[in-house]
């Protein structure tokens, strides 16, 4: 081979491996692009709407975030998400509590759907999709009264104990506590059914029912309220003795 074949050569051999690797970079680039527009596809979990601190109710209305619509379904939001955490352990300890759990998580987002719909302004059909059923009080109180017959008598104050069961389903039942107090408003001014706040009234009794019936299927120790020093009344006595004194 001569010297100008060689050189020919080596040439078209650096050309074509250059054209190689152009079209190697290429098809790498495309693959990626491809990749990129399927992997940006946007969720339908993000909206952007409430990005200027407002949010749309259920009767299409939107309010500031801030309103007290929003503060009452997060309240009951916050509560539901605890329950699924009660009923997490109450499965676990095989307390048949787990499936009434369940149709009280399913229940709040029927109160929540009467609450994203005000009375007062919604439409008719709308109205009628979100009416809370009153029954839903009657099926708490049957529940409280059948859990309650099984338990001890209450003489003291029970401080939130019990095993683990019992003391998620408290604090289900300080959730519910705060849940109802941001629903009154609503329910005076017209906003919610009535029955939205007895619901959640009732709803708070049958957490503090459903946390000592745990605590004695658990066969776990609840503990009492009781004063810690034998010389000095405790808070809650001298709290009571001063309002007494101011009513009299």
């Amino acid at each position: 081979m001569t010297t100008s074949q060689a050189s020919l050569f080596f040439a078209t051999t650096i050309k074509r491996t250059y054209l190689c690797r152009a079209w190697t970079v290429t098809g790498l680039l495309r693959q990626r692009t491809l990749v990129g527009c399927q992997s940006r596809k946007k969720s339908s979990v993000y909206t952007r709407t409430g990005d200027k601190g407002t949010s749309s109710l259920y009767s299409g209305e939107r309010r500031p975030k801030s309103d007290n619509i929003f503060h009452a379904l997060g309240d009951v939001d916050e509560l539901n998400s605890s329950i699924g955490i009660a009923h997490h352990y109450c499965k676990k300890a095989q307390n048949g509590l787990e499936d009434r759990l369940i149709w009280i998580q399913c229940k709040l987002i029927e109160l929540s759907s009467n609450i994203a719909t005000p009375r007062t302004t919604s439409r008719e059909n709308k109205l009628s999709h979100t009416a809370f059923d009153p029954t839903s009080v009657d099926t708490l109180e049957s529940w409280i009264d059948e859990l309650d017959a099984q338990l001890p008598l209450l003489k003291n104050f029970i401080l939130p104990s019990g095993g683990e069961s019992a003391i998620f389903l408290h604090q289900c039942r300080s959730i519910c506590r705060r849940a109802e107090r941001a629903t009154v408003d609503l329910t005076e001014n017209g906003t919610a059914d009535p029955d939205v706040q007895r619901y959640l009234n009732r709803l708070s009794d049958f957490f503090f029912v459903a946390a000592r019936y745990a605590a004695k299927v658990d066969g776990a120790k609840e503990n009492y309220y009781e004063q810690r020093r034998k010389d000095k009344e405790s808070i809650l006595v001298t709290r009571e003795l001063k309002e007494d004194n101011s009513n009299s």
